[in-house]
């Protein structure tokens, strides 16, 4: 996205990848549908960025949504907002993007060199690269570092960068599931089932929406929102105790005993799934003692860790940041991208502030070279 900013402004640019392909982490983001962005009003928006919200604000402002659904669209890749308010482009994967948004940079005159990767700069300043023919030099006007936070680091992102930059917040899992103690039960009769239409409770916020029983523990959409406080609450106290309603829709569960045993009174007079109902005797099995229809509207569960950035969807942390992306220390030097000190939970927002930054850095890289007489 700052490669094309910059060539649409009439800049030479070389885009300088590690890996043999070029945006392997998109693609993957194409698999789940290619969350672009969300439609939710802009001021709403800005709060998902947390405390980072500020320092984002300008540059999702000067690319709002509506920005990169035109983008998309100017692709050819026509856009949908889904029931949840998510947009999507209407393939629902990211690879038609890709190919139109490649062709569309060879014809600004981009070039990419693959199999680059970043090694620092030389005595000189110019930016080093290792290649499989041996280390090269390039030395431009102005440099835009990409580089990704350190999730997948298989995709090409491995936060190897941090060494080579000051102001580096070390990187922690973001958008990532959390382990669970469960049974040996549970864990082999219910892995990879779906947990529909709950509601988590944790510090006093309450949210709805989808979770994945895993072989060690939980994860999905429902978890990734609460992902932040959740890890600060577990690097902090070892721990974290949520609460889940199994049946948010219904304000009250009634249960009438009788000879029926419990797991049918739950499957038929609460309305429960064969997924939750083990989750119930589950908290049963280690020792809860509450009313068997308050468990139904409030599960307590314990979250013991997280999973490691090598799954996560996302990062935290990164390189502090400022309102032109400047690298400190680094003349004529931006930085976009995850590569920031920033997170989001999933819902578009992590692929809008990539792409904003991106274009923020670009148009600041632009005046860099305004201020030397234009193209250099």
């Amino acid at each position: 996205m700052a490669a094309e900013t910059l060539a649409a402004a009439g800049q030479k640019v070389v885009i300088f990848d590690q890996m043999a392909a070029p945006a392997r982490k998109f693609l993957l983001a194409g698999r789940g549908g290619l969350n672009l962005t969300h439609s939710e009003p802009l001021e709403l928006f800005l709060t998902r960025y947390g405390a980072a919200a500020e320092r984002l604000r300008p540059a999702i402002e000067a690319f709002p949504p509506a920005a990169l659904i035109a983008w998309a669209e100017g692709l050819g890749q026509e856009c949908f907002t889904g029931t949840s308010g998510r947009v999507f482009p209407r393939a629902m994967k990211a690879s038609p993007l890709l190919r139109a948004w490649l062709a569309r940079l060879e014809g600004q005159g981009v070039t990419l060199r693959r199999r680059h990767r970043w090694l620092g700069w030389d005595a000189a300043g110019a930016l080093r690269f290792a290649t499989p023919e041996g280390e090269v030099s390039f030395a431009p006007c102005a440099t835009i570092l990409a580089l990704g936070g350190a999730s997948w680091p298989r995709l090409g992102s491995d936060g190897a960068w941090a060494a080579l930059l000051p102001d580096v917040t070390p990187f922690r899992p973001a958008n990532m599931g959390f382990r669970v103690d469960w049974s040996a039960h549970l864990r082999e009769r219910f892995a990879g089932q779906p947990l529909k239409r709950v509601a988590l409770t944790f510090a006093g916020e309450t949210r709805r929406g989808e979770a994945m029983v895993t072989r060690d523990g939980l994860e999905g959409g429902l978890l990734y929102a609460f992902s932040a406080p959740l890890r600060e609450a577990i690097a902090r106290d070892g721990f974290a105790d949520i609460a889940l309603d199994l049946r948010p829709d219904v304000p009250r569960i009634t249960l009438p005993g009788g000879s029926a045993s419990l797991a049918n009174q739950l499957r038929k007079q609460a309305g429960l799934s064969p997924l939750a109902v083990a989750l119930v005797q589950e908290v049963l099995r280690a020792g809860a003692t509450r009313p068997v229809a308050e468990l139904v509207k409030a599960l307590p569960l314990r979250l013991i860790g997280t999973e490691g950035l090598e799954r996560a969807i996302s990062s935290a942390g990164g390189l502090a940041f400022g309102a032109d992306f400047a690298v400190p220390g680094h003349p004529n030097v931006f930085a976009c991208g995850e590569m920031l000190d920033w997170e989001a939970p999933t819902g578009g927002y992590l692929l809008q502030a990539c792409f904003a930054t991106a274009v923020a850095a670009a148009r600041a890289a632009l005046r860099v070279t305004s201020a030397r007489s234009g193209r250099c």
